[in-house]
């Protein structure tokens, strides 16, 4: 798939040539879990192994990642340390419940994440990031912006349109620094939870960032609570996401979602949907600024975008392909992990009930037998004469099986929409020869803030 042409390579970590003992195991899991992975993941399909920490194995081959996701997922669950790690604030959301409870969420939730639905939606996509962009007022002059604080603004101010019609509006800068707070504090993985120490002895990290979970649950709780006293009142209420929630009913039971449920699917939404389109945009938007080249084919596609064309996506196979490729070198959930309910038998290897099979879109995606250049930024990969090479479970940054994404499709749309829209307008160009550095905080951050130049584009 490559053309010869020069590439673009972000900073990676180091990758260890030794196992990690117990304690450093755990130092590196708080600290940073990409700096767990081996020179070996990357270059073996698979590894087993025995640790006090149980039995462990890792998948980087796409029959043995559709086998865990897909094939045989009814035997694979996310796992305690999931559950411990983001149950205080998720535990009812889609994310982590599990058997008839996940498949009764799931059957109530699908409607509402349709082609047709989420399409409805373009317009006000369009609207917030036209307005994004002109909050910034390049005509003024060049601006040197935080991309992350910007991208997050921009995503919330999508979420609050379509999900909550604008009842968020004003509440984005609470909603980061709570977001960047529970992130950088409550979500890091605690080695008492990943030694299974009982819950009632006091984790450092929650007890910090306690008050972001409190600021999350008491918001969305109290609009969920006056949208249901307004259904019931038979007020008038806008039809947006938050009422589908709350007056979806299974079809298979009757029963719709508790207001917990739907609080807690809500705070889903905004982890998995705001934060993982916000850094997605944002790591984009960086590699965009180390490629001219690039960006300028971009902003030729970005010229002629119409939200307005049924056709827009198809106008824009360059802004797909790149966001594409930013996914694969930055994934938006670098790990996932799930725990075996019966033995089974992966890629050769048999495990035991109780076993640890992880999966890393951040392994898996840059693996040496599975890309070519697999560390270069080349977004040709994923143009449509090019796509159908790349194997379905070689690259999954919204997972894949049953438990794939489910605001996939959305997620997409609304990155691509506002890319298209920034570029339109932005041209973007790097300050520093100092490559950000990725972390791993539940999602791919940037450890320092990405900060870029963008400039007026001329007319």
């Amino acid at each position: 798939m490559a053309d010869g042409s020069p590439t673009f390579s972000p900073w990676t970590p180091a990758r260890r040539t030794k196992p990690l003992g117990l304690l450093p195991f755990l130092w590196v899991s708080w600290r940073d879990p990409l700096g767990m992975w081996s020179e070996r993941h990357f270059k073996e399909p698979q590894l087993h192994g025995n640790s006090a920490l149980g039995e462990i194995l890792v998948v980087s081959h796409p029959e043995g990642v559709r086998h865990v996701l897909s094939t045989n997922a009814a035997n694979y669950e996310k796992g305690a340390l999931q559950r411990r790690v983001l149950g205080p604030m998720l535990a009812e959301g889609l994310l982590l419940t599990e058997g008839d409870t996940w498949r009764r969420v799931r059957r109530i939730l699908a409607p509402l994440f349709t082609p047709a639905r989420t399409a409805t939606m373009n317009d006000r996509m369009a609207d917030c990031s036209r307005a994004r962009v002109d909050s910034w007022q390049l005509d003024h002059g060049a601006k040197v912006l935080n991309l992350d604080t910007e991208m997050s603004g921009l995503t919330f101010d999508i979420l609050s349109a379509t999900l909550f019609s604008d009842q968020l509006d004003g509440d984005a800068k609470g909603f980061e620094d709570a977001l960047n707070s529970y992130l950088s504090l409550a979500a890091r993985i605690d080695p008492l939870d990943v030694l299974a120490v009982p819950d009632w002895i006091p984790r450092l990290g929650r007890i910090t960032g306690a008050g972001a979970g409190r600021f999350f649950e008491t918001r969305v709780s109290a609009l969920v609570s006056q949208r249901r006293a307004q259904i019931e009142q038979g007020d008038p209420v806008a039809q947006d996401l938050l009422t589908a929630l709350l007056t979806a009913r299974d079809e298979e039971g009757g029963e719709g979602l508790s207001d917990r449920e739907v609080a807690a699917n809500v705070l889903t939404f905004i982890l998995a949907g705001h934060e993982t389109t916000a850094r997605t945009l944002g790591w984009t938007l960086h590699l965009i600024s180390r490629t001219p080249d690039i960006a300028e084919r971009l902003a030729a596609e970005a010229q002629a975008f119409d939200v307005a064309d049924p056709g827009w996506a198809e106008h824009l196979p360059w802004t797909r392909a790149v966001l594409e490729e930013a996914m694969r070198l930055f994934p938006p959930a670098p790990t996932l992990a799930r725990r075996a309910l019966g033995p089974d038998v992966v890629g050769g290897q048999a495990i035991a009930a109780g076993a640890t099979v992880l999966i890393s879109p951040w392994v898996l995606h840059r693996h040496e037998l599975l890309w070519d250049a697999p560390d270069a930024f080349r977004p040709e990969r994923f143009l449509p004469e090019n796509r159908k090479a790349v194997d379905r479970f070689a690259y999954i940054p919204f997972s894949a099986g049953p438990r794939v994404c489910i605001g996939a499709a959305f997620a997409m749309q609304e990155a691509m929409i506002a890319l298209a829209t920034i570029l339109k307008s932005a041209s973007v160009e790097a300050i520093s020869p100092i490559e950000p550095r990725p972390v791993h905080q539940i999602t791919l951050r940037s450890r320092v803030p990405i900060r870029l130049r963008l400039r007026a584009r001329a007319s």
